[in-house]
């Protein structure tokens, strides 16, 4: 144990993350954008589908969804390490860790205001 996991607080230690989480962070933020990025066009697709004709097979929505839940797994798989070891990685690398699911919580929310603000 450390000293600062003693009772009455002590100065706390910093965690130094293992050897290469910076880079697994850096890959998992990459493909959570990357698949954010491809679940636009299937939406798009997918809503002009919906307004335009009276047809109910619509295979793009279903697609985008796909693409945005796989996206928000890489997201959270890169927020974890990145909120563990915080005070032990780079401010780029805590930024790019982080900023994923950020923008996830930001879309959501606004989706969530949107229609009370009507």
């Amino acid at each position: 144990m450390d000293a600062g996991s003693e009772g009455g607080g002590g100065a706390t230690t910093v965690r130094t993350p293992p050897f290469g989480t910076g880079r697994r962070i850096r890959t998992r933020a990459i493909w959570a954008v990357s698949l954010f990025t491809a679940a636009i066009p299937p939406a798009v697709v997918g809503l002009g589908i919906a307004t335009a004709t009276d047809d109910q097979v619509n295979v793009a929505m279903p697609l985008a969804l796909l693409f945005w839940v796989l996206g928000f797994l890489f997201a959270l798989w890169a927020a974890v390490p990145t909120l563990r070891y915080w005070d032990g990685l780079p401010a780029q690398t805590r930024w790019l860790g982080s900023l994923p699911l950020l923008s996830v919580s930001l879309f959501l929310s606004i989706a969530l205001l949107v229609p009370l603000l009507r």
